[in-house]
């Protein structure tokens, strides 16, 4: 079987018989029931491919389609104008890059539909663009326009050069609705939404389906499509692992699968990029989080000194969860549209969501990403500690582990501290949740449970953590409150371990193990 990493050309994909997942009855059901789209999808998730799949329906390209669902679908087969605007193809530094990759759209499509605009502003020429392409083929125009926002996110942590972004986009995308009369369909799709305030704000007529249930599975591959499209795959995957196709199957949806798109979805999508290289290399690896790093993302992060462990537990309303305008206040949409969380409850009371990490690739590709932003170590430094913290759990060595800890904190670069408090609360966040994929861990930081449990097959460890106390304070709660109660019957050892950060000395000054 082929595999069709990092193609994105549907002729492509279906003339040199690569495998495809039918996604074409979905596509139909939009262009003949809409006429304006937006969609938000993480990268790598098969946009691109969706909307090179409208470019060859509208150009009338019928062979392409044989076999797939959309051949019994479609009857008329017209050729339309198609003008495809793709922002993913350049680094955008300046105002100037903008202009022009633009400019470069532009000038092609006024050689080819005659418009002697050239020397207008760019939105105006993207207006008489439109109208020629009307007036010579006779036939509406279909507008593509692929990852409208790359050139804003790039921007982030440059208000100048993003505010400038946003007000040449803005302009040039209200032609859709100046142009309605010569427009047969608009497909925009993009990572993120900047919202109602910014480039979206005459774009009233855009249908949203980020969130629609009826397209949750148009990008991405679902359960079924995985069974039904790559099972020899899958099987012959199990078999390079030396390990069963059933385990091979929960191994997957372990690693890759969990994305959700709409309020009530029950079943995940898997990341179709992850899937596909898995398959074909029959090697299991992050393959989707080491495509990039996603820098802005930690930029937001500790600009607004966000609390790591509210990630997972902060609950967000429909129209924060939608927009990332709000991004310099809460981080959190910004990392949903992403794709390094997504929708894991939702309260139909209060129209609010939950969200948390997709699978394990993400989880620990963005924890591990973390650890030089928000440990006062290197990476490699930080990396190799861990592993000897996971002996010291595993071995019973409760001593040797405090010890690294302690210094842990003694020999770090504090260049990344801002509030002291909370950098510690973050760095703990960051180094729990990686030792625990290693070793069973819990961190907690509701009052009435424990801060961290760890738990091995032999050992048992319960660590109450203070800030600017003491570490008999800590072991004081342990006890008060009964945690070490339910493991009273327990045969393994159990170690009770209050710990005191200092923020003055920004050192873990007392620690003690009962």
């Amino acid at each position: 079987m082929k595999y069709p990493i990092g193609i994105q050309d549907f002729g492509e994909v279906r003339r040199d018989g690569y495998a495809y997942v039918d996604k074409t009855a979905l596509m139909y059901k939009m262009v003949s029931e809409g006429k304006y789209y937006f969609l938000s999808r993480p990268r790598r998730f098969g946009k691109s491919l969706l909307l090179s799949t409208m470019e060859a329906f509208f150009l009338g390209e019928r062979e392409l389609f044989q076999g797939l669902a959309v051949e019994r679908l479609e009857t008329e087969w017209v050729k339309h104008p198609i003008l495809h605007l793709d922002l993913n193809v350049k680094k955008y530094e300046s105002v100037d890059d903008l202009y022009k990759i633009l400019n470069r759209h532009l000038e092609k499509w006024e050689q080819e539909y005659d418009s002697p605009y050239g020397e207008r502003d760019l939105e105006e020429r993207f207006l008489q663009v439109v109208e020629c392409a009307y007036q010579k083929t006779g036939k509406r125009v279909v507008i593509l326009v692929d990852e409208y926002d790359k050139p804003m996110l790039q921007a982030i942590g440059n208000e100048a050069l993003q505010s400038e972004y946003r007000a040449t986009l803005k302009a040039f995308y209200a032609v859709l609705k100046s142009c309605d009369r010569y427009i047969r369909f608009a497909f925009l799709t993009g990572v993120t939404k900047f919202g109602k305030v910014s480039v979206f704000s005459d774009l009233n007529n855009l249908i949203d389906l980020s969130l629609d249930h009826r397209y949750a599975a148009v990008c991405g591959m679902t359960e079924q499509e995985l069974h039904t499209n790559f099972d020899e795959s899958v099987a012959a995957l199990a078999e390079a692992n030396n390990m069963t196709k059933e385990e091979c199957y929960e191994r997957l949806r372990r690693d890759f699968d969990g994305y959700h798109f709409s309020k009530y979805a029950k079943e995940g999508m898997y990341n179709p990029f992850s899937v596909l290289n898995t398959l074909s290399s029959q090697v299991f690896n992050d393959y989707w989080f080491e495509t990039g790093t996603p820098s802005f993302l930690v930029y937001q992060l500790k600009k607004t000194c966000y609390p790591l462990e509210n990630m997972t537990t902060e609950e967000l309303s429909t129209d924060m969860l939608n927009s990332i305008d709000i991004m310099d206040e809460n981080p959190l949409p910004l990392l949903y549209q992403s794709g390094y969380l997504t929708l894991k409850s939702y309260d139909e009371r209060f129209d609010s969501y939950i969200l948390g990490f997709p699978n394990r690739e993400v989880e620990q590709g963005f924890i591990k990403y973390l650890l030089p932003f928000y440990t006062p170590q290197t990476d490699n430094k930080s990396t190799f500690s861990i592993a000897r913290f996971v002996k010291d759990v595993e071995n019973g060595e409760a001593k040797g582990f405090m010890h690294r800890l302690q210094d842990f904190f003694a020999n770090g670069d504090y260049q990344v501290v801002g509030n002291t408090e909370k950098y510690f609360q973050n760095t703990l966040y960051v180094f729990f949740r990686l030792l625990g994929f290693y070793v069973d861990v819990e961190r907690h930081t509701s009052n009435s449970r424990m801060d961290v449990l760890i738990q091995t097959p032999d050992y048992i460890y319960i660590l109450e953590l203070k800030v600017n106390q003491t570490a008999a304070a800590a072991l004081q709660q342990i006890e008060e409150k009964g945690y070490a109660l339910p493991f009273a019957s327990d045969p393994r050892q159990l170690f009770k371990i209050g710990i005191n950060f200092q923020t003055d000395t920004k050192l873990i000054d007392d620690w003690q193990i009962a």
